[in-house]
């Protein structure tokens, strides 16, 4: 059993990457999830079909997005300042915000609140979230076998030219936790070459959910999008894994890129161009994953997310039950979370 729930009895902590200061996440519906996902092994199994299917997901998405009186009762502007959304970034003004899913489903105006460096060397950050970066390469000081997904279920197993593909690659682990804006960003640009979608169940993206189950990335419905950036205005580092990751209460993952703000939004297919920054998709609504894989070599990850990752003052409960320091850094979406691989080796020959 991997880590264990005991180990996970613990506040979980991440680092603000702007100000550098710690902070303690409050874990919505940690005491029912750890009741969930600590059940006895015996009993585990059918409690875990029931909770992690897609008809359960939805009915709790309905019952805690959209029922009328969900508003009426909790306050609109109560649930704003319990989730600290900042309402002055929002496209949309308050009034019209007024339920749980219209808040979650909130539009920004990203292009003034989530400056990206232009650089064409840059990879930037698809989503507002919790953020550790990995390996699957067992000589990188990154490797993480087996914790938060296994490599060939991740692609999935019937997609071989993928699995070759991303052999050794690096990846990053985007955790988007309720309060955050929940449009995913492309990292990089380049020619979509592949997208599909793979079954599974909707477990949830609670530390200590995800430390109990063991490799729920790969066991989630989720989207694959292969993108080649070795093309003309690509960004040119290889081919990119997008991998967008349901969890509970997400009712499903809505492709709608968009070339210019959220303008004309359009459905993601096999050879379209799309550009580093602008909204791919749209998760409704709660907590769900990002993740990233790129190929073996070919980015840097920014040094100070694998400094937050190994510090040992910080609680995690990724730490404490895969144990090793696993600390997240909370990033904003297009901001700089790594480089193409020649330029940062020419930074370190400097």
């Amino acid at each position: 059993m991997p880590g264990g729930l005991v180990k996970t009895m613990v506040s979980h902590q991440y680092i603000d990457r702007v100000s550098g200061r710690v902070f303690t996440e409050p874990l919505y519906a940690d005491q029912l999830l750890r009741l969930v996902y600590a059940a006895p092994w015996e009993d585990r199994s059918w409690i875990l079909r029931t909770v992690t299917s897609a008809r359960a997901s939805q009915l709790l998405g309905f019952l805690n997005y959209d029922l009328p009186f969900g508003s009426m009762l909790w306050g609109i502007d109560r649930f704003v300042r319990q989730l600290g959304v900042d309402l002055g970034e929002c496209i949309e003004s308050a009034e019209r915000l007024d339920s749980p899913r219209k808040l979650f489903q909130r539009q920004i105006r990203y292009w003034e609140t989530r400056p990206m460096d232009h650089e064409p060397d840059r990879v930037v950050a698809p989503a507002d979230a919790r953020m550790l970066v990995g390996s699957f390469a067992p000589q990188s000081s990154l490797f993480l076998k087996g914790k938060f997904f296994d490599f060939e279920e991740l692609f999935g197993s019937d997609h071989p030219a993928w699995l070759t593909a991303f052999q050794g690659g690096d990846y990053a682990i985007c955790r988007l936790t309720p309060d955050k804006y929940h449009y995913n960003h492309m990292p990089v640009s380049g020619v979509v070459r592949d997208i599909y979608e793979l079954h599974g169940r909707y477990h949830s993206c609670n530390p200590g959910s995800v430390v109990a189950i063991g490799t729920p990335y790969s066991k989630n419905v989720r989207t694959v999008t292969v993108v080649d950036t070795d093309v003309p205005e690509g960004t040119g580092v290889g081919l990119v894994a997008f991998i967008e990751i349901v969890a509970l209460m997400i009712g499903r993952i809505d492709q709608c890129y968009s070339a210019r703000r959220y303008e004309q939004p359009l459905p993601v297919t096999a050879g379209m161009f799309l550009r580093r920054g602008q909204p791919k998709s749209l998760y409704r609504p709660g907590s769900s994953t990002t993740v990233a894989v790129f190929q073996s070599g070919r980015v840097g990850f920014c040094e100070d997310l694998m400094q937050n990752m190994a510090r040992a003052d910080v609680e995690s409960r990724f730490s404490n039950g895969f144990g090793r320091s696993l600390v997240e850094t909370d990033v904003k979406v297009r901001s700089t979370i790594g480089f193409r691989r020649d330029c940062v080796m020419a930074q370190e020959d400097r």
